[in-house]
């Protein structure tokens, strides 16, 4: 094993007695693992599995391995999905203006970023009062987004994609990562 691998495989251990373990495949495949024990023992775990078009599952194991497994869904998408309701096709142009912002301009880091924290976005989204949330993220980044990036304000675009991933990973992730924590711990 090379010293890459290895260093990919380590374990490291927060101070509520939970492991994590961040790597990459040889696929390019990214993985984040979460035990609330040593994974060689009986544990429960959340896996984040990211292709590098940012496609993924997130799958959650019980000790009794019982298994689910959720697609990784996209925020914009969703609020787009939402906006056009019967009428949404995922080749719609807002969704490929900003996936031509993606491809160009935004960084790879902050796509990752993104693609990990985005679906745990949708779920806290999911959980609260969810039509007014996508239409408020249609208006004011989706929309929003596009119409800067047709005027060619490329900064404007990113600055506000960027503070509405800090903005909701504060308001709808942190409340869904903090639950399904306390949950492992009680067990």
């Amino acid at each position: 094993m090379n010293n890459k691998r290895e260093e990919d495989n380590k374990l490291f251990l927060n101070n509520a007695g939970i492991r994590f373990r961040l790597h990459t495949d040889n696929n390019g495949k990214l993985h984040v693992d979460i035990y609330d024990v040593n994974p060689r023992e009986d544990h429960e775990s959340i896996h984040i599995n990211v292709d590098k078009n940012g496609k993924g599952t997130i799958v959650e194991k019980t000790p009794n391995e019982k298994r689910t497994e959720t697609d990784i869904k996209c925020y914009l998408t969703t609020a787009c999905m939402m906006h056009y309701l019967d009428n949404f096709d995922d080749n719609c142009y807002e969704l490929r203006v900003l996936r031509w912002f993606r491809d160009n301009y935004v960084s790879k880091e902050d796509i990752e970023t993104y693609y990990k924290v985005a679906p745990i976005i949708v779920e806290g989204i999911e959980e609260d009062k969810k039509d007014i949330i996508y239409n408020y993220i249609y208006d004011n980044v989706v929309d929003y987004c596009v119409k800067a990036i047709e005027e060619g304000d490329y900064e404007r675009a990113y600055t506000r994609y960027k503070s509405s991933i800090v903005s909701f990973e504060e308001t709808f992730a942190r409340n869904v990562l903090n639950h399904k924590l306390v949950k492992m711990l009680k067990r």
